[in-house]
């Protein structure tokens, strides 16, 4: 028989020793992007969202590449070719960090260098792979319009044919890393269905105004992207793919990197409310030593350690199988709803001090805002799920 008591002491951030799940490598590759985050990033992050602006963008592109955490989980053309779990512990890490760090990464692999080396033709993986994987050039992914979101067949950017060329009119909206990207998929309507074009942003009649005033999301670049009249040559198309395949399918990569990423924010917001209740004193005893907030703590415990499991969970099948749209779906959907309501809840613990920038919560609570509704709003991935389980296209 085993022994009731091991004797290890209790690790208040991991109680049901999910870390024993990992292998050594994983272990290493989760440690290397901590150690990254907390050395590089960690020290300014609080003054890049208060400012609305992430210093040295490109260098930090260029360090993240060398770590080699760009298009990590593609294989070829400069990407490190490692596990789905690899590259989810990552986006955990880095958005325990920042959802803005998260996606940045997530942005630049999960779809522009993901488009590209599923759809793209030899020449445009062998141009912009190594180049982005490298971080030498950032890329970005347009397919979101201002009248067009949930609905991405209703989009109205459009291409046509002039010749051999290619002539793209269009408004794309809410494009992370839209106006420091060197290259961008964009997908419009053509008499063919929707296709997917690789534009370089030098091109004439491209544009990125970058979006101001934002209240989530202020550590990474959001910006609309204004095609008038841009003339691509005919090789600029994706040849693989046609009609929503394409993008739904980059869209899926990006979604199970959330599931991962959304318990990164949920943990340091954790963290921080425990050392908060447990040095904040009222009444003659820490906060930590009354009911209610023990209640707190541990509902965050439970919900943190089961988002945790389903991220794992996912991640061990899509290296096995792969995984169905519904399975993301349920990833994305009950991660991200059960973190913005663990850093809520942590924000509840420290009181007015849950909202001073000193902390991470109120910035992870706002940042959370933003993740719940982009890659698919809830209400989106619950008809997701709902079709799934009835048969029936609600949304339709």
């Amino acid at each position: 028989m085993h022994a009731q008591n091991s004797g290890r002491p209790a690790d208040p951030l991991d109680l049901l020793e999910i870390d024993s799940l990992l292998t050594a490598d994983e272990r290493a590759v989760r440690d290397a992007v901590r150690t990254f985050c907390d050395r590089r990033v960690e020290p300014h992050i609080a003054e890049w969202f208060e400012q609305g602006a992430v210093e040295d963008i490109r260098g930090l592109t260029k360090e993240l590449g060398e770590l080699g955490l760009l298009g990590m989980h593609l294989e070829g053309y400069g990407c490190a070719g490692m596990s789905a779990v690899d590259y989810g512990l990552a986006c955990l890490e880095l958005e325990a960090t920042d959802s803005g760090l998260r996606s940045l990464v997530s942005v630049q692999g999960s779809l522009a260098m993901y488009a590209i080396w599923a759809f793209g033709s030899e020449e445009h993986k062998e141009e912009w792979l190594p180049r982005l994987a490298a971080g030498t050039a950032i890329g970005c992914f347009g397919l979101t319009e201002p009248d067009s979101g949930s609905d991405p067949g209703s989009m109205r950017t459009a291409a046509r044919r002039d010749g051999d060329d290619w002539i793209l009119d269009g408004r794309k909206m809410w494009i992370t890393n839209g106006s420091v990207a060197d290259v961008a998929v964009v997908w419009a309507r053509t008499d063919d269905g929707i296709r997917g074009f690789v534009v370089p942003t030098d091109t004439p009649g491209f544009s990125a105004p970058a979006i101001k005033h934002k209240m989530s999301l202020r550590a990474s670049v959001t910006s609309e992207l204004v095609l008038d009249s841009v003339r691509l040559p005919g090789s600029a198309v994706l040849p693989e793919v046609r009609g929503l395949k394409g993008p739904l399918s980059c869209l899926n990569e990006a979604r199970y990197g959330i599931a991962w990423g959304a318990m990164g924010a949920a943990r340091s917001s954790f963290r921080a409310a425990l050392a908060y209740a447990g040095d904040r004193v009222q009444f003659d005893r820490p906060i930590s030593g009354f009911q209610l907030t023990q209640a707190k703590l541990t509902d965050m415990a439970i919900e943190l350690a089961k988002g945790t499991l389903l991220a794992f969970h996912l991640g061990r099948a899509k290296d096995d199988r792969g995984l169905r749209p519904e399975q993301v779906s349920f990833g994305k959907l009950n991660n991200t709803r059960s973190a913005l309501e663990i850093c809520r809840t942590a924000r509840t613990i420290m009181g007015a001090n849950g909202i001073s920038l000193e902390y991470p919560v109120i910035r992870h609570a706002n940042n959370l805002e933003s993740i719940l509704t982009y890659e698919g709003t809830v209400e989106m991935h619950t008809l997701m799920i709902g079709q799934a389980l009835t048969g029936q296209a609600a949304f339709r």
